[in-house]
C-alpha cells in the first residue's frame, strides 16, 4: 500500500479566504497581485476559487504546502501488480482510510499488508486485524502499534527487502 501527492491544477493565488466576496478586477486580470504576508492560510479558513475540492497539503516536514489530492495504490506483494487504485482529498489520515476501503470486507484467509511508517497507528493496526489482515508496516522508533504478534514471524523481516 502506498500513497502519493497529486498536485491540483490550481494556483496558490486562487487560495482565498472563505466567505469574502471577490475583489473588483484590476486593469490586468491575467495575473492578479496577491499579498499573503502576515496571513496564516489553512483549509479551515481558505479555499481555492478554481478547485474548491483541493486541499492545502504538505507531504512531510520541511516541504512546501501545495493544493493537492492524494493518490493511493494497493499492490500485490509477489509480482508487484496493482490491485486497486483511488484518489482522495489530501488529509493527514487519507492514506489509512483509503487502505481500509481498498482492502474490502473481511475474508476467511489471512492476508498481509505492507506500508510505510504512516500506517503504524493503533487505530489502523486494530482495523486491519479486524479485517483478518496482518499489517507488515514499518515501525516507528517510539510508540509503535506493531507488537510481537507481527514482528516474530519471518515474513515480517523480509517485508522491506527488494530482491
Amino acid at each position: 500500500m502506498d500513497g502519493t501527492q497529486l498536485q491540483a491544477w490550481a494556483s496558490l493565488k486562487s487560495f482565498k479566504r472563505r466567505g469574502v466576496p471577490p475583489a473588483n478586477p484590476r486593469d490586468d486580470p491575467g495575473n492578479p497581485t496577491v499579498n499573503f504576508r502576515g496571513e496564516k492560510r489553512s483549509n479551515k479558513t481558505h479555499e481555492s476559487t478554481t478547485d474548491p475540492d483541493a486541499q492545502l497539503y504538505k507531504k512531510a516536514d520541511g516541504q512546501k504546502s501545495v493544493l493537492a489530492y492524494l493518490g493511493h495504490l494497493l499492490q500485490e506483494n509477489r509480482y508487484g501488480l496493482i490491485v486497486n487504485v483511488c484518489a482522495t482529498a489530501a488529509t493527514g489520515t487519507a492514506e489509512r482510510e483509503a487502505a481500509v476501503i481498498m482492502l474490502g470486507p473481511r475474508q476467511r484467509r489471512r492476508r498481509t499488508l505492507g506500508g510505510d511508517k504512516n500506517y503504524d497507528v493503533p487505530s489502523f493496526v486494530e482495523t486491519t486485524r479486524d479485517l483478518n489482515v496482518t499489517p507488515h508496516v514499518a515501525q516507528k522508533v517510539q510508540f509503535t502499534a506493531i507488537d510481537g504478534r507481527t514482528t516474530c514471524h519471518p515474513g515480517y523481516t523480509t517485508y522491506g527487502r527488494q530482491d
